[in-house]
């Protein structure tokens, strides 16, 4: 009997299966047959096409030579955003737009601190096209992002990456850190400085403005001044030309393992450790203490520690020295009172108030 109900049964299966398999090969009554699926290749390149026209290439003539970079328009003025060191010191500049029209531009002002510039083109309304901000504090690691400027000279490259890292501290063109910086792994190489770093949405995160290599091409690690402040910045360039930030007036350090240990700390306290509290700063009648270690004579073994640790700054939680930078530049102006709340020796925890200076 089982041999004979499987003979019945299977070609009965088989039967059904046939009929599923024709009939699901037919298109059904109001579905359409043929969907066409978005590939990521044709997305980027959506995105190229219209971002690529807010996007212009930049050359300088200065007293030491001539350079290149990149850039992009902000508004329908006629105002173009690139990095300081691309301008700074520059006899003549020249823009030139995708469709191949080629204009004298003039500086409007320039900030070495963020590395932000702004100069400022006549062209044509028709030339125009300026490219949205998007809120670089709402960006995640993995999010993909594209990279357009003109590296070597050639113009208009559109290169694809993602966010590696977030908020990045690097180097200025003075003595101060840049906070906040994005980190990318889309292909960097010089001439891309002052170019976008865009996301999806085709809106400016940051500007690509430095890459770590021995070779001074892209190695994979590229940094991109973030969105938010470069709005600021050349907010602050437009109208008056210049761009102040506040000062606090300390040197600090993030906490490290021998701080935890020796101040019995959890293993996971983060703050910036006080080094220093500088003569001439807005913070040296604040009441803001230095790190000083106490040690054995003789032996000098370490014994003890007093630190002033700050873990908060107006409410905002910070977990070293990189937060805290990246507060002041984006969140603060010269004259703001701030409240830091501070971590003392290890145990009690004091709020300081410091009227923040200028620098």
């Amino acid at each position: 009997m089982r041999t004979i109900g499987r003979a019945i049964i299977m070609p009965a299966l088989a039967g059904i299966l046939i009929v599923i398999a024709v009939f699901g090969a037919l298109p059904l009554a109001g579905i359409q047959a043929n969907v066409a699926v978005s590939h990521p290749n044709d997305i980027f390149a959506d995105i190229y096409r219209d971002a690529s026209q807010s996007v212009v290439a930049i050359s300088v003539v200065t007293a030491d030579g001539a350079g290149n970079g990149s850039g992009f328009l902000i508004d329908y003025d006629g105002h173009i955003v690139t990095n300081a060191h691309v301008v700074e010191g520059a006899e003549q500049i020249a823009v030139e737009f995708l469709t191949g029209g080629i204009y004298r531009a003039r500086l409007v002002g320039l900030d070495p601190a963020s590395d932000i510039a702004v100069i400022k083109v006549n062209a044509p309304a028709r030339q125009l096209n300026p490219i949205p901000f998007a809120d670089s504090d709402e960006l995640v690691v993995g999010q993909t992002v594209l990279a357009i400027g003109s590296p070597f000279r050639q113009g208009w490259t559109l290169t694809s990456g993602i966010i590696s890292a977030l908020d990045r501290t690097i180097q200025g063109l003075t003595q101060f850190q840049i906070g906040g910086v994005i980190q990318t792994d889309a292909s960097i190489n010089p001439g891309n400085s002052g170019g976008p770093l865009i996301n999806l949405d085709g809106a400016v995160i940051g500007v690509n403005s430095q890459i770590i290599s021995g070779s001074r091409s892209s190695s994979g690690v590229g940094f991109a001044i973030p969105a938010n402040l470069t709005r600021r910045v050349a907010a602050a360039l437009i109208a008056s030309g210049k761009m102040t930030y506040s000062y606090l007036g300390i040197s600090g350090e993030d906490v490290g393992l021998s701080v935890i240990e020796t101040l019995g700390l959890p293993n996971d306290f983060g703050g910036v450790v006080v080094s220093e509290v500088l003569a001439d700063g807005p913070a040296v009648n604040s009441g803001l203490r230095e790190i000083a270690e106490m040690r054995t004579r003789g032996a000098g073994a370490l014994v003890g520690m007093r630190a002033d640790i700050i873990t908060a700054i107006d409410s905002q939680s910070i977990r070293g020295m990189d937060d805290l930078v990246t507060y002041l530049a984006r969140r603060t102006a010269p004259g703001q009172v701030v409240t830091l709340t501070v971590h003392r020796d290890g145990g009690r925890e004091v709020r300081i108030p410091i009227r923040l200076g200028s620098r």
